[in-house]
C-alpha cells in the first residue's frame, strides 16, 4: 500500500510594522566634515592644498565621529622627513576609561615620501606654513587636508572683506533684477 503524505503549504508571514533603517551618521559616512577649520582662509592664503591621513587611537576616532575635533590652533611640521600635526585638540571619548588618549598629543601625518619632500620644499619659502583645513572620513579612516598657507597681513584681511562685500551686492542686486523681472 502506498504512503499517503500530506503537503503543507506554508504562507509567508505577513509583514508586521518594521522599523526603519537607521541613518548612518554623516560624519562617519564621510558626507559632512568631522571638524573644519573657517579661521585659516581669514588668516591665510591657502596656495596648495594636500590630502594625509592621521594615525590616530581607536578612541581618538571614536571621538572625532562624536564631533569632538578642534583644528583652530593646529599646524603641520615636516621633520626627519616625517609630517607631523600639533596642536589638534581631540576631545576625550565619553566612553573611554582610564587609558583616553591625550587631547593634543602631537599626531603622524601618513603621506608618501614624495608627497613629504615637495611639503618640505615648500614651506621653506619664508612665511609659508601648514595648515590644516578640514578633518573628514573617507573610507572609513580620518583623513586631513592640509594646505600651504601663506599668512594674510591685517590689509589683506580687508581687502578680502571689501571683495566678498561687493560680490554678495552684486548677487544681491542680479537676483533683484530677476525679482522684478518676473512680475
Amino acid at each position: 500500500m502506498a504512503r499517503q503524505t500530506s503537503h503543507v503549504i506554508v504562507q509567508p508571514a505577513t509583514p508586521g510594522p518594521q522599523k526603519p533603517a537607521r541613518p548612518r551618521d554623516p560624519v562617519a559616512s564621510g558626507e559632512r566634515d568631522a571638524a573644519h577649520n573657517r579661521v585659516a582662509s581669514h588668516n591665510y592664503f591657502l596656495l596648495e592644498k594636500f590630502e594625509a591621513g592621521v594615525a590616530l587611537r581607536g578612541t581618538e576616532v571614536k571621538s572625532i565621529r562624536e564631533g569632538k575635533a578642534n583644528l583652530k590652533d593646529s599646524y603641520g611640521l615636516i621633520q626627519n622627513g616625517e609630517a607631523f600635526l600639533l596642536n589638534l585638540h581631540i576631545g576625550p571619548y565619553s566612553h573611554g576609561n582610564i587609558s583616553n588618549h591625550d587631547a593634543t598629543r602631537t599626531r603622524k601625518l601618513l603621506l608618501h615620501k614624495t608627497e613629504v619632500r615637495k611639503l618640505l620644499s615648500k614651506t621653506q619659502i619664508k612665511g609659508h606654513t601648514l595648515i590644516p583645513t578640514r578633518l573628514y572620513f573617507r573610507n572609513g579612516r580620518v583623513k586631513c587636508e592640509l594646505a600651504v598657507a601663506k599668512g594674510k597681513q591685517d590689509w589683506d584681511k580687508r581687502e578680502t572683506e571689501r571683495s566678498r562685500e561687493a560680490d554678495r551686492d552684486a548677487r544681491a542686486a542680479v537676483n533683484a533684477s530677476k525679482h522684478k523681472m518676473g512680475r
